[in-house]
């Protein structure tokens, strides 16, 4: 392949005049149905890759939720199904660039390196020579963002894992988009096809990889996407669901399109740029409250709290900490938020009284004597590393919550350890020692991710033990 990989496909899945492609991209956008707009912008996107007369629309539903992303994205992490070439594993270019009538995006060569070194990620050129499933992305990107880097991944067989991993690496901030390249099910008769893909479209947004490639050509970049989802607690909404039986016409033998928009779950509110709280006192003294009304009714003590709140129906990870006289007494949570704020801290409140398998279960008699302390937890963000070394120099005394994960070990420290454990080296040894591996253990498979945290303590003058 030349060093710029020439569009493929122009005048065939797309207009091959620029000022044509141009006016039907925009078209397409302004178009696009609200279909429940999130406030947030999108992390992620799954588009379709069909002719622009087949699915085009069903694509601008998703580019549209990109506008305003302009001059925020510059970097677009792009995979899609392998249709012309028996791959194994995911395929870089050797090209420095793709071109389409629009002109020629760059290869963020930096970046793919990150992933070079990975077994699952190799180089082929043939891969990308005929391949459409990511070039027909690339005028909607163009059109919408303006000036951007590609790393683009031709998918072909690898694990869901695998392709987790690889987008893990390449995760990074809000100046990097995650495009996902797929089509839905393929020949079968409109209402067969209508079935399929409404069962396909909800395995998406439960977040299940689980997608076999009659339900979807790039399942495998799908699954593994789910994977890092679910790990990262994204929220997926559908932005459109039709096939080419509702934009071109003949139904007899349909191909599905969907379009969905992932967002990252909202930083945990209420932090000012001087670390205080800001109105988050009556949140905070409701989650106390109900951290506490889930302790007390172990008891047969009945304190009532009002749940009316909509941040306690949105969904969130909590820890809960208790201590008896500042000595710890219990400490349970989550890291990814998969259910409800109340619930959430209702069930590690429980957890934190009498099931930490550290302490006995909290007694009648602890019961006035504890304090009680919820954190809300961020979503988790990979550390970069290749060592020891690196790992202890990105760690953030005070700041960061830490997870640490190596197979099937895992432990994690919240923010607050930090005050009984200050230095960065022996923070990470301590966690290694809680995941259940030694303290001087190192290995290339450890994964390393950072969260903040708001946390609320309880005033001891404040317990209550009768109903209120």
């Amino acid at each position: 392949m030349p060093e710029i990989r020439p569009p493929a496909v122009a005048g065939t899945f797309y207009p091959f005049a620029a000022s044509e492609l141009r006016r039907e991209i925009e078209k397409f956008v302004a178009e696009a149905a609200p279909g429940g707009p999130d406030a947030r912008d999108p992390k992620v996107l799954i588009v379709p890759h069909a002719g622009y007369i087949y699915s085009g629309s069903i694509a601008g539903s998703a580019y549209a939720r990109i506008a305003s992303l302009k001059d925020s994205v510059q970097r677009v992490v792009l995979l899609g199904p392998a249709h012309r070439v028996r791959l194994r594993g995911l395929a870089l270019p050797a090209a420095t660039g793709f071109a389409t009538p629009l002109g020629t995006v760059s290869i963020d060569t930096e970046a793919a390196a990150t992933v070079r070194g990975f077994e699952q990620v190799i180089v082929s050129d043939e891969a990308h020579a005929l391949e459409h499933s990511l070039e027909v992305q690339l005028p909607f990107l163009q059109s919408v963002l303006g000036e951007f880097r590609l790393v683009p991944f031709a998918v072909g067989d690898v694990s869901p894992q695998q392709v987790a991993e690889v987008l893990d690496a390449l995760w990074d901030g809000p100046e990097t988009l995650i495009v996902i390249s797929s089509d839905l099910s393929h020949y079968l008769p409109y209402p067969n096809a209508c079935a399929k893909d409404e069962f396909t479209a909800e395995t998406i947004l439960r977040l299940q990889p689980e997608l076999d490639h009659q339900q979807a050509c790039g399942a495998t970049p799908i699954n593994g996407l789910l994977l890092a989802a679910r790990e990262r607690g994204l929220e997926p909404r559908l932005l459109d669901l039709r096939n080419s039986g509702d934009t071109a016409g003949d139904k007899s033998r349909v191909v599905g399109y969907a379009a969905f928009s992932f967002h990252e779950p909202e930083e945990q509110p209420f932090r000012t740029s001087d670390g205080r709280h800001e109105d988050c006192t009556d949140r905070g003294n409701k989650l106390l409250q109900i951290a506490r009304a889930a302790i007390a009714d172990n008891f047969g003590i009945n304190l009532q709290f009002s749940d009316s709140e909509a941040f306690l129906h949105e969904h969130g990870a909590s820890f809960v900490t208790l201590r008896d006289n500042g000595t710890l007494r219990g400490c349970i949570g989550t890291l990814q938020a998969h259910r409800t704020v109340l619930e959430d801290v209702r069930q590690n409140a429980f957890a934190a009284a009498f099931r930490d398998p550290r302490f006995k279960p909290l007694r009648p008699d602890e019961y006035e004597r504890i304090t009680v302390e919820v954190s809300l937890l961020s979503a988790l963000s990979p550390i970069q590393l290749r060592s020891e070394s690196e790992a202890i120099a990105q760690l953030r005394p005070g700041i960061d919550g830490v997870v640490l994960q190596c197979g099937a070990s895992r432990g994690t420290f919240l923010p607050q350890v930090w005050d009984s454990l200050p230095e960065p080296a022996r923070f990470l040894n301590e966690l290694k020692r809680k995941a259940g591996l030694p303290a001087d253990f190192w290995s290339e498979e450890i994964k390393l991710y950072r969260y903040h945290v708001d946390k609320w303590t309880e005033d001891q003058s404040s317990v209550t033990t009768g109903s209120q």
